[in-house]
């Protein structure tokens, strides 16, 4: 009898779901090769679907994987030597993680929210925090909303498609197909504001200009030399008395 319950647990949804989900946000949050917003919303249309997983045990272990996960990455970024820092940002424009220091400055705290929610967006935000030694005080209240908003979010879209398909396996791969839909979406939208951003950027004022290729220069130079020297009385001398 025993055996029989031992063995029904360990096939039991809730059993298997629950650490699938924490290793599977937690696992994704430090090294990013697994789709940690599909595993949430897999779990949430499961959760609405079947019922064999409760919908708010899943937005909190989403949460809580996400968020140490979320620590664990910027305590590599601020405390690790070089090389941990090279294999956290590999991959990493340079030039989008000066981009994202520089609002970071500005916005502080706001840039770690919203660098959860936007995709992709996550790295350079710890990367830039890290490098700002940002403390600890703001770090871990800031990370944690964000990571429960991140997991509410994906969770929805899961209990869209839970709430309407019957099948927790159809449930599941719809809301799998939604996050990466949205997530490829948002992709898009994020790299052309960057473009137009780019685009749009003035000249700083008192930049020096451009430097000439040699052969416009060379042109200035014959042209400055064949131009006559202008009319009219020489310096130094004066008319007749």
């Amino acid at each position: 009898m025993s055996a029989d319950l031992l063995a029904s647990s360990w096939t039991d949804a809730a059993s298997i779901g629950y650490p699938v989900l924490l290793g599977g946000v937690l696992l994704g949050s430090i090294v990013p090769v697994v789709p940690t917003g599909a595993v949430v919303g897999a779990a949430a249309a499961v959760a609405t679907s079947s019922g064999q997983l409760d919908l708010l045990a899943v937005l909190v272990f989403a949460t809580l994987a996400a968020w140490t996960g979320d620590v664990v990455t910027f305590a590599v970024c601020r405390f690790g030597g070089p090389a941990a820092v090279r294999w956290v940002a590999r991959g990493q424009h340079a030039d989008r993680i000066t981009e994202v220091r520089e609002q970071f400055r500005e916005h502080g705290w706001q840039i770690i929210v919203a660098g959860r929610l936007l995709p992709a967006g996550r790295i350079p935000v710890l990367l830039a925090a890290g490098a700002l030694t940002y403390p600890w005080r703001r770090l871990l209240p800031a990370s944690l909303l964000a990571a429960a908003l991140w997991a509410l979010a994906y969770a929805l879209l899961g209990v869209v498609s839970g709430g309407i398909f019957d099948s927790p396996l159809l449930a599941t791969l719809v809301a799998t197909l939604l996050v990466l839909l949205v997530g490829a979406v948002l992709n898009l939208v994020s790299a052309a504001r960057r473009r137009a951003a780019r685009r749009a950027t003035p000249e700083a004022p008192g930049a020096p200009p451009a430097p000439r290729a040699p052969a416009e220069a060379r042109a200035a130079r014959e042209h400055a030399a064949s131009e006559p020297e202008p009319c009219g009385p020489a310096r130094g001398k004066t008319g007749p008395a």
